[in-house]
């Protein structure tokens, strides 16, 4: 199955135009600043409407490092992230849908089987250059995004979990993050029971609190995708292994603001034999998302 999992992968090379487009785009907003209007968005820069570049979030965490204990019996000669999901492993969908956003650079947060993932992923997919951050021993998710965040060069990246599908426009989600100055911004999704997730409680555009799982009824829940400044790994607890969502985010809400974006839809987790069958249905067999 791992060999056929790298075929499905490795579909797509590193686009050679790449580099030639930046340059062009270069050449293009030094002339024509000063007469045209612009809004190009290329390797991690957006010019505005005077030529000016201003950073954008382009790198993003994929977090693909779990034992995926709760899919066993189902999933078990492949980790989580390379299950199938209709016709192809769940972490193509994922990186297609980085790749049709923008997103210049993935790292890939691995553990358990990641060599695996590396051998069936590569260096790069789609034009995004693919990197590799290995756990040496489980982590945790705080440990692992803390590792994954020394091959990160930007000011603050995307994080998301390998094994869950969220709809949304990742650049409104990072501007969202800058406007409001947060260092930390988390994607929520609607969900028309809480019990299984625990709930979120916002208060306008920020983040308020948590509710425990156990309580029922709809409301929004954490969907596990993140936009994390880099500054905030100072606040990160020292020594691992460590919660994000218990040692980070929720020290987080208590001290500071956290940005709450709600504008997404299709969330799913793959990592529970139901919504991992559920999941087949979602996709275009064999397509791309």
């Amino acid at each position: 199955m791992l060999v056929a999992a790298a075929a499905l992968l490795r579909r797509s090379l590193r686009n050679p135009w790449d580099d030639k487009l930046v340059r062009a785009a270069a050449r293009f907003t030094r002339i024509n600043a000063a007469r045209v209007p612009l809004s190009i968005g290329f390797a991690g820069l957006t010019y505005n409407g005077y030529g000016v570049a201003i950073t954008r979030t382009d790198e993003a965490i994929v977090l693909a490092g779990g034992f995926g204990t709760r899919l066993r019996g189902v999933v078990d000669d492949v980790p989580k992230p390379l299950a199938a999901v209709a016709g192809r492993p769940f972490l193509a969908w994922l990186l297609d849908a980085l790749a049709t956003q923008g997103i210049r650079r993935v790292v890939l947060a691995t553990g358990y089987r990641g060599e695996q993932i590396e051998a069936a992923c590569g260096t790069s997919w789609r034009g995004m250059a693919l990197a590799y951050s290995r756990e040496p021993e489980p982590l945790g998710t705080g440990g692992a995004i803390a590792l994954a965040l020394s091959h990160v060069a930007g000011e603050a990246c995307f994080v998301l979990n390998g094994d869950t599908w969220l709809q949304l426009d990742y650049q409104r989600f990072g501007a969202a993050a800058r406007a409001s100055g947060a260092r930390l911004a988390v994607a929520l999704a609607a969900v028309p029971d809480v019990a299984r997730y625990g709930a979120v409680r916002v208060a306008g555009a920020r983040v308020e609190g948590f509710n425990e799982k156990g309580q029922s009824g709809p409301g929004l829940v954490n969907a596990g995708v993140y936009r994390i400044a880099r500054s905030l790994l100072a606040d990160f607890p020292a020594g691992t292994p460590f919660s994000f969502e218990r040692d980070v985010l929720v020290p987080a809400v208590a001290r500071e603001a956290v940005t709450a974006f709600v504008d997404t839809q299709g969330f799913i987790d793959i990592g529970v034999p139901d919504d991992y069958r559920r999941a087949q249905a979602l996709f275009p067999v064999g397509g791309v998302a």
